[in-house]
């Protein structure tokens, strides 16, 4: 049995996240839908119960302030990987500090590349196609005219259940307690 994987994601239910899912459907028109979101903690496998994971998640998200972030130029991953992003440009830092203040206990994980705070746009399957990608994604991202700040006040908490198919488990607020579903 495959076991499974959780993440910590913030959707991102405005203009920007709207643009990004737009382009992303032109870049890879057959990738299956996934919400535009900034990821807090990469997809990983949990070192205890689900229950355990929230629990902590809520303990150390209620202690944490909300803040906003600040969206900067569209960048790649290549030659790592054939991904094309919009970095995050203000409060990576404290992106960068929640990771690693959540990245404990059942949430623990020995990541593959280091943590940076960023907005995926596309994963290609191949390096070929990325420079053409990347070009139109920096010219539509300079000709976008919407804000390029984004509130994080409020996390959700997912799962894997299929490839590239992620089920939300619960949200989390910044600075409150577990929201039930």
């Amino acid at each position: 049995m495959q076991s499974m994987r959780y993440a910590l994601v913030a959707y991102l239910k405005n203009p920007a996240g709207e643009f990004v899912e737009t382009l992303r459907q032109e870049l890879h028109p057959d990738l299956p839908h996934l919400a535009a979101h900034l990821t807090i903690l990469p997809p990983r496998l949990l070192q205890g119960t689900e229950s355990a994971a929230r629990q902590m998640l809520e303990k150390i998200c209620a202690d944490t302030e909300p803040f906003e972030v600040g969206l900067g130029d569209v960048e790649t991953f290549i030659p790592a990987t054939p991904t094309i992003y919009i970095k995050v440009a203000q409060a990576a830092s404290r992106m960068c500090e929640l990771h690693d203040r959540l990245n404990t206990q059942s949430l623990a994980f020995c990541e593959e590349w280091p943590y940076m705070p960023h907005l995926t746009i596309v994963k290609l399957a191949a390096v070929q196609p990325i420079q053409e990608a990347l070009a139109l994604a920096r010219k539509r991202w300079a000709a976008y005219a919407g804000s390029r700040r984004v509130p994080l006040n409020r996390l959700t908490f997912v799962r894997e259940d299929a490839q590239n198919c992620w089920v939300d488990l619960a949200p989390v607020p910044l600075g409150g307690n577990l929201v039930s579903r």
